[in-house]
């Protein structure tokens, strides 16, 4: 008797997330929606109204992605630090947790250095510049929707890979200039 084929989580959601497209969800809505609805994080779905915002890059404005911020929202909701630890040392608890190795901060870094990389820009004015004048036309929509399902497809791996192995890769481009042995 053959084994059951693994299920592709990462799969499933990304094609959920371009789907989601389709249906009127911003960026931000398709990516975390489409993680909501695949992978059991914990969380209502009502969760998803944290996302809307994110859309057009914050309201619109242009900042980081929606694809990206749903991304980040999706893998935080598993991730993410819900509490902050007691005790005497504490400061320096926190501190090894985002930053350490393994760190969180090395996980999330991970998503807008994968978007950049692949996008050339992790803003969406950037990203969309060509769009200006003809905002969400045929083509516009139909980028958007490829880094909706890539933005999907990367916050799905990162959820269901091995934690400790990814947050011990090395930074990548960062604010603080960390290197690896930070």
């Amino acid at each position: 008797m053959e084994a059951p084929e693994k299920r592709d989580v990462a799969a499933e959601v990304s094609q959920r997330a371009r789907k989601n497209f389709s249906k009127g969800f911003n960026c931000a809505e398709c990516v975390v929606e489409a993680v909501l609805g695949q992978i059991d994080v914990g969380l209502p779905k009502e969760t998803l109204k944290i996302a809307t915002g994110f859309g057009g890059g914050i309201g619109l404005f242009g900042d980081t992605c929606g694809a990206i911020t749903g991304a980040i929202i999706s893998v935080s909701a598993v991730h993410g630090r819900s509490t902050l630890p007691e005790g005497e040392n504490k400061m320096a608890i926190a501190k090894e947790a985002l930053y350490g190795k393994p760190g969180l901060y090395r996980l999330f870094n991970k998503i807008p250095n994968m978007a950049e990389e692949k996008y050339g820009h992790t803003l969406c004015r950037e990203i969309a510049a060509e769009w200006r004048d003809d905002w969400l036309c045929r083509e516009h929509a139909l980028y958007c929707r490829e880094i909706i399902t890539d933005m999907a497809r990367y916050a799905a791996e990162l959820i269901t890979g091995d934690q400790k192995t990814l947050s011990s890769e090395p930074f990548g481009k960062n604010v603080e200039n960390l290197k690896e042995g930070a």
